[in-house]
């Protein structure tokens, strides 16, 4: 099914890896397209409660694979051909998205884990916005996520410096979430995921919605877009769920319905 990546569902969370280790995971045209259709079937798939993207090797993505540029290239028309519905697909995503950082995150590979919902570092993990080291932009959304996520005057010294962040620098400046100790790295990935697979699924959409919603809409049109989703989030069995646990005094046991 998948050349360039691997994709498994297990005990709820589906992993999306990144597998072009001998590259640093960078990427060509065909790791964009699968990306993009591993996180579309991610999202269709109802056992499928989170997604975690990784990569495979040392690296996580080093960005894109310079073997496949040439001087006569429309660097435009590669967005919009293949980063663009990448990165759409992923923000459209309604299922909580984990960045996974194994290692170095550079260029559009630093774009990828920005466009996830949470990010956790190795201790042996790090982003850079190479792109000016080419002589290039940030693309497929760094900037409208970098602004949002450290404001602009961080953004902008990101981008232009394109100075490597560490691990614990990124979770310092609330780029990532948590920085995890290499050796705990896989079981503390897993702990996170599972604990994201275990929450109500539908709600956890519905606070995507709101959070996307709450750049773009006048605060009157937000309360407007809040309400609907509240009443859609009211009308689903793991609110039931939620009450009644809490009625009885136990654990609830969602189901993502």
């Amino acid at each position: 099914m998948f050349e360039t990546i691997r994709y498994d569902v297990n005990n709820g969370i589906a992993t999306i890896r990144l597998h072009r280790p001998d590259k640093l995971n960078a990427f060509i045209s065909q790791m964009n397209r699968e990306v993009t259709k591993a996180v579309k079937t991610a999202s269709s798939d109802n056992e499928v409660r989170c997604i975690v993207i990784t990569g495979e090797g040392r690296a996580f993505c080093s960005g894109q694979d310079l073997a496949e540029v040439d001087e006569n290239m429309d660097h435009g028309q590669v967005l919009r051909d293949h980063y663009g519905p990448m990165v759409k697909q992923i923000h459209h995503c309604e299922k909580p998205i984990v960045a996974a950082v194994n290692g170095v995150a550079a260029g559009a590979g630093f774009s990828l884990a920005l466009a996830c919902d949470f990010r956790l570092m190795s201790e042996r993990a790090s982003f850079i916005n190479a792109f000016i080291h080419v002589g290039l932009i940030p693309d497929s959304g760094n900037l409208y996520y970098l602004t949002q996520l450290v404001g602009r005057a961080k953004a902008t010294e990101l981008a232009i410096l394109g100075e490597k962040v560490s691990g614990a620098d990124a979770v310092e400046m609330g780029l990532a979430n948590k920085l995890i100790e290499a050796d705990k790295w896989e079981q503390d990935v897993e702990a996170f995921a599972a604990r994201l697979a275990a929450l109500p699924t539908k709600a956890i959409g519905l606070i995507k919605r709101s959070l996307n919603a709450a750049s773009d809409l006048s605060f009157e049109d937000y309360l407007e877009q809040e309400a609907q989703g509240q009443r859609a989030a009211g009308l689903t069995a793991d609110h039931r769920e939620g009450v009644t646990a809490f009625m009885e005094k136990r654990e609830p046991a969602y189901t993502g319905q």
